[in-house]
């Protein structure tokens, strides 16, 4: 796909974008970064509200998606850096970004999870509507594929994989259909793969059933990528960048991905982990930070009804308290 043809087949509208921009009240001459720059469609949001002087860095892993940005956001180009690399990174690529201008940031996004683009190439790997190679990584230029996982790990690792990152009830039965499929034919694309998952799980009827390889898609993709490990760092790497008052907003689509930000934000607004009974915390749990959505937001009932992928999103923010992190 072309620069062209990229910037055509972008989403309009990125999830939750009102409520996030809301949260982080961007500022003209603010200093704002994206750790998912995705489409564009919050860093468009965020570079309009920060005009004429604001800076945005967008980052993401997939050079496909920062070609779309280059083509949507060319007229931002003067303040605009758009990087590739992994979130957890982001306190190194962000200096080496800015140089001598690197300073704490007014604000950061994190859009978790795959994106619409992602899901609707089928040469990507991501979804087993469309048939397409079983790759699924978001940096294709390194790393091991779907492919690779599901042909060479053990029955064990992989049932392991399927029930903690996709929450599969029948894990065990799918590593075991995998193995011994692959015996006579390794998996190559995703409706191979989907069709034999399928037969191992039993369907689901009635409102909010789901493809029965949509849990084993999710962990495949999940592992591939190490998303919930790399969310978990890219959230803590991010509240150390933030200035005193700026703020971090994180939209996940998962359990997972939600409850990985909940602690992490906990952990940043104090929360003890020390052992019950102790007379002193120990811990070294401090404030940092303050929780600005006791409860997560969720999407409007009109926004599902214009984009049902946005169903399942969850939306937290926090503050920064006090002096900034050296």
């Amino acid at each position: 796909m072309g620069d062209g043809d990229a910037a055509r087949d972008v989403p309009h509208v990125p999830v939750m974008r009102d409520e996030a921009l809301a949260l982080l009240a961007p500022r003209p001459g603010g200093t704002y970064v994206d750790l998912t720059a995705g489409a564009g469609g919050h860093l468009e949001a965020l570079l309009d509200a920060s005009g004429p002087d604001g800076v945005c860095i967008g980052l993401d892993r997939d050079a496909d998606a920062l070609a779309t940005c280059t083509a949507r956001l060319g007229r931002f180009a003067s303040r605009l850096h758009l990087v590739q690399g992994n979130a957890r990174d982001i306190k190194v690529l962000f200096r080496s970004t800015l140089g001598d201008r690197a300073r704490p940031v007014d604000g950061v996004i994190v859009d978790a999870g795959v994106s619409s683009m992602q899901l609707d190439r089928a040469d990507r790997g991501f979804s087993f509507r469309r048939d397409g190679p079983l790759d699924m990584r978001m940096d294709r230029s390194r790393g091991p594929t779907a492919a690779d996982l599901v042909n060479g790990g053990t029955e064990a690792s992989l049932a392991e994989v399927i029930a903690t990152f996709g929450e599969e009830r029948h894990a065990r039965r799918v590593a075991r259909v995998i193995v011994a499929r692959r015996a006579t034919r390794p998996f190559l694309t995703t409706t191979d793969l989907a069709e034999v998952v399928a037969r191992a799980v039993p369907a689901s009827h009635g409102p909010g059933a789901i493809h029965p390889a949509t849990r084993t898609f999710q962990a495949l993709r999940i592992a591939v990528n190490d998303e919930i490990d790399a969310l978990r760092a890219a959230v803590m790497a991010s509240i150390d960048l933030l200035a005193p008052g700026g703020r971090l907003v994180v939209i996940a689509f998962h359990s997972l991905e939600d409850r990985v930000v909940k602690r992490a934000f906990q952990d940043a607004a104090g929360r003890c982990s020390c052992p019950p009974g102790l007379p002193v915390c120990v811990c070294g749990a401090r404030v940092r930070a303050r929780i600005l959505t006791p409860r997560p937001l969720v999407p409007s009932d009109a926004e599902v009804a214009t984009n049902p992928r946005s169903r399942s999103a969850r939306l937290r923010a926090v503050e920064l308290l006090g002096t900034p992190a050296p």
